[in-house]
């Protein structure tokens, strides 16, 4: 039997006999809450680095924000948990909290498309619409068609 064929039976097997299941019970939250502080300190560590002026500018941030996701998840399944889950989205919305509650903007700036995409959006409805009536002018003249 072929080896990919025989792990995918034994993932079906264990599937079926709630073998995936067995991980959420042996959720260890007490390691998650003691180790999830560490990704916020070492977050912190990182983000003293940056002007707290440039604190929404995403790509002063992303690496450090990517991280302290990194950090979190690996916290989670270190204590046998599923990734995302309750104690991880309390813990990343305390850091949004913390960190970027005023990066939100009151007013939305709309903004065009590139020039390329604008003409695309605009020519590809209106080449289409026109081969669709050309089509229905030509099926209807030739009567053989629909006969």
């Amino acid at each position: 039997m072929d080896r990919h064929v025989l792990s995918l039976l034994q993932l079906l097997v264990s599937v079926v006999c709630g073998g995936l299941q067995h991980a959420a019970h042996n959720c260890n939250e007490t390691i998650v809450v003691e180790s999830l502080p560490d990704c916020g300190y070492m977050f912190e560590i990182l983000m003293l680095r940056v002007e707290p002026s440039q604190w929404c500018n995403l790509t002063k941030v992303i690496m450090h924000y990517d991280m302290l996701s990194k950090c979190a998840e690996e916290t989670a399944r270190s204590g046998n948990c599923f990734w995302p889950n309750n104690l991880a989205e309390k813990f990343i919305i305390g850091v949004h909290t913390k960190f970027f509650s005023n990066c939100t903007s009151d007013t939305v700036i709309w903004e065009d498309p590139p020039d390329d995409i604008l003409t695309a959006l605009i020519l590809i409805p209106v080449f289409l619409t026109a081969a669709m009536i050309s089509l229905v002018v030509w099926c209807s003249k030739r009567g053989d068609i629909f006969e």
